[in-house]
């Protein structure tokens, strides 16, 4: 518990670190900071996911390998977008809704599908190494074509007054480095002291996995996407997340199964439950972003709150409380029902008033 403080204070530095090198480094190579955020920052933030999980399958412990990247990505969601969209509305950016959030949910939905037989093979992990190589030539192609005749202004008016320390690129990529570098070293002083903690506590490897090393990975997606929503940097902080979802599957779990001595055999609790959840998660992220292309502070009130129900059910059950199965039902039988009927009234009546605006 001693490394927290220093751990807490490597984040915050390293997310700064991060968020202004990748944002100027954006424009000096003619792509746009959406693009930065899904890329750059999205797999810089996530190191700590895929040295946790690599190390973790390549050390037997599957549970947590597998628990820390399904917690991550309801994390990134609930948490990180809820409580950046309360420090500033986020605007949503027209790609994010037409291809990246789609390409969120499709990754977590073929996951799903990929585990049904109880585990992920090698076979499972060289498919997802692939899909993310060509996701990211994709993006990043797509990038600079549509940015070249845009940045070229952009770029001569940085050249003509732009005689800051950072001005340069080389400065800018070093700040990226130096950022991820404290992120990861920050995450992983705090990863450390909670596993520590909450094994002396008797908790098992997948609600670890799902709570404590999600939360404790996921801290570099937290600064940096709270620190980019402070900046005003807002395709990155939603960019961060959403791309850091799908990094999370496709290179997360596609190496550590790639590399692991055996599949990666799944916890039935994790099948049964927290899978559903990751993907219903990434699901609705399409009608709140639909929604005026902005996550309202009431949106991430929403997605906060929910995330503190998914956890509250993940330490009844752990614990085996009574209450848990009140808990259950509450939560199925009326809040979400509310919240599905909630985004599908606010959707149509977000598509009727485009319509009426374009006749």
């Amino acid at each position: 518990m001693l490394w927290f403080i220093p751990g807490l204070l490597a984040l915050i530095v390293g997310a700064e670190l991060l968020v202004r090198g990748a944002s100027k480094l954006a424009l000096s190579f003619g792509l746009s900071p959406l693009v930065v955020g899904l890329t750059v920052v999205a797999f810089g933030t996530s190191s700590p996911e895929l040295a946790v999980s690599v190390q973790s399958a390549w050390s037997g412990q599957v549970d947590i390998a597998l628990g820390n990247v399904v917690g991550s990505n309801i994390l990134n969601v609930l948490f990180i977008l809820g409580i950046s969209a309360l420090i500033a509305p986020l605007l949503v950016h027209r790609q994010l809704i037409q291809q990246e959030v789609p390409v969120m949910i499709g990754v977590s939905l073929l996951l799903w599908a990929l585990v049904a037989d109880g585990g992920i093979s090698r076979g499972d992990g060289l498919l997802l190494v692939g899909l993310l190589l060509a996701y990211n030539f994709v993006i990043i192609r797509q990038s600079r074509r549509e940015n070249a005749a845009a940045s070229e202004p952009a770029l001569a008016a940085d050249a003509a007054g732009g005689k800051a320390w950072d001005a340069h690129w080389l400065v800018q990529a070093l700040l990226v480095v130096a950022g991820m570098d404290l992120l990861v070293l920050g995450a992983h002083w705090l990863v450390d002291a909670a596993v520590t903690l909450a094994r002396r506590l008797g908790m098992s490897e997948a609600v670890v996995g799902l709570t404590i090393v999600a939360a404790g990975t996921s801290l570099p997606e937290v600064a940096t996407s709270i620190m980019a929503a402070v900046r005003g940097e807002r395709d990155i902080a939603v960019g961060n997340v959403v791309g850091s979802n799908i990094f999370n599957i496709l290179a997360v779990l596609g190496i550590s199964a790639s590399i692991a001595p055996g599949d990666l055999v799944v916890a039935p609790s994790i099948l049964a439950f927290d899978l559903p959840v990751m993907v219903a998660v990434a699901v609705a992220c399409l009608p709140i972003f639909f929604t005026g292309h902005l996550i309202a502070r009431w949106e991430g009130t929403l997605f906060l709150a929910y995330y503190a129900a998914y956890t509250t059910y993940l330490i009844l059950d752990a614990a085996g409380h009574a209450a848990q199965s009140g808990f259950s039902l509450l939560m199925s039988g009326f809040a979400l029902p509310l919240t599905t009927i909630t985004l599908i009234v606010l959707a149509w009546r977000q598509r009727q008033h485009v319509r009426d605006a374009g006749q």
